[in-house]
């Protein structure tokens, strides 16, 4: 059984990823409002009734915006450390909420969520490997280094939603002030091209069939010159850049042979304000 994953949005706009399989998934980050996730994954042609559990990496708003309304409606357990629901401001149902700890393994289902911590300036930020049957996805975004947890889990994904969220000359020239710029490159806030790009070239394992560029900045990058850099280094693995404002196809991950499913066309997609 392969595993299936989509972007459904992805910048800091909001964010939202899909990990499933034939019967369950899992949410990681729930940036976009319930109406607008389920206009994409309809348009996907997936059942909200799949979707599980929410995973929460950390509590700024591109990643939590659309989680308390979805998880009410969808009576969804939300998976959220003490310390990320404090900071988060968030009014879930007590009942739905779950915590999680670093390392330890949450069953969903067919599908085991495990959550390693990460450098970005929120109280407890985590990224997240799902995976099934010897199959291994990871969502590696707002992380501000390639730090040796980082690399180990990279190195184990047959595919990944890897940050690629500034061109370092673009930043450096660009119109953000001194301060937000050094938030952003150091150290505890985002991965460049260049940074994404090494982590890629030097630890990519052989069995890698997707690649997801993900969390895309607005102002400093471009998504024609991230395809461009990663495919240039690609080899078998395929590369997709999430788009910020719709949702990407849908990829098969762990059976050879079976093709991307497209999505349909997104009518009079809705551009949210940018932060990065």
């Amino acid at each position: 059984m392969s595993l299936i994953i989509t972007s459904l949005n992805s910048g800091s706009n909001g964010n939202c990823y899909y990990i499933g399989n034939e019967n369950e998934a899992v949410f990681v980050d729930v940036g976009l409002s319930c109406r607008e996730i389920e206009k994409r994954m309809a348009r996907l042609g997936l059942d909200m009734k799949k979707v599980s559990a929410v995973f929460i990496s950390h509590e700024h708003s591109d990643h939590i915006f659309g989680v308390q309304v979805l998880s009410k409606k969808y009576h969804l357990p939300v998976y959220i450390t003490p310390a990320t629901l404090k900071s988060s401001g968030l009014q879930l149902v007590a009942e739905l909420v779950r915590t999680f700890n670093a390392h330890q393994p949450v069953q969903v289902g067919a599908l085991s969520i495990t959550a390693f911590p990460k450098h970005h300036d929120a109280s407890d930020p985590h990224s997240f490997i799902v995976s099934s049957n010897n199959t291994q996805v990871g969502v590696f975004t707002d992380i501000g280094q390639s730090c040796e947890q980082v690399i180990h889990h990279f190195q184990g994904c047959h595919a990944a939603f890897l940050e690629a969220n500034y061109d370092e000359a673009m930043l450096h020239a660009g119109r953000y002030p001194l301060s937000l710029k050094n938030r952003i490159r150091g150290g505890q806030g985002h991965l460049s091209n260049a940074q994404a790009l090494t982590l890629f070239t030097r630890h990519r394992p052989s069995f890698m069939t997707h690649l997801v560029l993900a969390h895309l900045s607005k102002e400093n990058n471009r998504p024609e010159l991230v395809q461009e850099i990663f495919t240039a280094e690609a080899h078998t693995t395929e590369i997709i850049v999430a788009p910020r404002v719709v949702e990407t196809a849908l990829y098969h991950i762990g059976h050879a042979g079976l093709p991307a499913l497209q999505p349909k066309p997104a009518p009079n997609a809705r551009v949210q304000l940018s932060l990065f």
